[in-house]
């Protein structure tokens, strides 16, 4: 029991401080569970179900912003027909943006999760991402579009396609959704707020699916590591979100590249 305890508050300290990050907390989970000897359907239903601290400590930073992006409870009407409408108008965006990855995400979830769930696959990953990041640095030109609200239906399409390559462990769902924002023309912070939205449908969809079909493996036994593993990863989220809305204001995700080139480069050396 008490393994178990140190492991989830390892881990769900891991995933509060790497889920956000364009780092992969996916890739980050798999190699540590890896390296703590927590593998197994039980460890990735484990790894699954702590990501909802996370979804909790991002609607509740933005919990004014739930219902409209400007902060009023309109999604009802609350505060007039014009702005309930805004408030669908955004959120029929954030659901365009999800369709693609919950689409191939419900299709390939198996075999995701048997074939990829690999910590080579991860340092792989890792290292081609931190590649990407310095390419879309470079080459990625000042966005116009400066606040989430304005982003378009297509620039919306375009971001969620990019997620799909976070299904990929080691991709960074974080990572592939700004970056993919800052390449369609997004600023960097509202590139940011975006991804944070369209991961309360996201993260809450693949958690409560994979949920839903491992239920029949877990125990009450399992409570306790479930409930600290979603603690820790709930408060660690909320400082780190915090931080890192206040860090894209004024630095390049060029810290976060190498990072992940040198972590996977590790990681295979290790490996291999």
């Amino acid at each position: 029991m008490l393994h178990d305890i140190l492991t989830a508050l390892i881990l769900g300290l891991i995933e509060g401080v790497t889920e956000f990050l364009p780092i992969s907390s996916t890739g980050h989970l798999i190699v540590v569970g890896d390296l703590l000897g927590f593998t197994g359907d039980r460890a990735k239903t484990f790894e699954i179900f702590i990501q909802l601290g996370a979804i909790l400590a991002v609607a509740w930073i933005f919990r004014k912003k739930i219902f409209h992006p400007s902060g009023t409870l309109d999604f009802f009407g609350f505060s007039g027909r014009e702005e309930s409408k805004k408030s669908l108008y955004f959120w029929t965006k954030i659901l365009v943006a999800f369709v693609p990855a919950a689409v191939l995400g419900l299709l390939f979830h198996k075999w995701i999760k048997a074939v990829l769930f690999q910590p080579l696959v991860v340092a792989g990953a890792l290292i081609l991402g931190g590649v990407l990041i310095f390419v879309i640095e470079h080459f990625a030109k000042k966005g116009t579009t400066d606040s989430m609200e304005k982003v378009s239906f297509g620039q919306s399409l375009k971001i969620g396609l990019c997620q799909v390559l976070a299904l990929i462990p080691g991709v960074s769902r974080s990572g592939a959704t700004i970056l993919g924002g800052m390449s369609f023309g997004l600023s960097r912070v509202a590139a940011t707020e975006f991804s944070f939205f369209l991961a309360i449908p996201t993260m809450l969809a693949a958690t409560l699916y994979d949920l839903l079909k491992s239920a029949s493996s877990l125990s009450m036994s399992d409570a306790p590591m479930f409930a600290v593993g979603f603690l820790v990863s709930f408060v660690s989220a909320l400082i780190v979100i915090k931080l890192f809305l206040k860090f894209v204001s004024t630095h390049t995700f060029r810290a976060f590249a190498w990072y992940r080139i040198v972590v996977g480069m590790v990681m295979i050396l290790v490996l291999v």
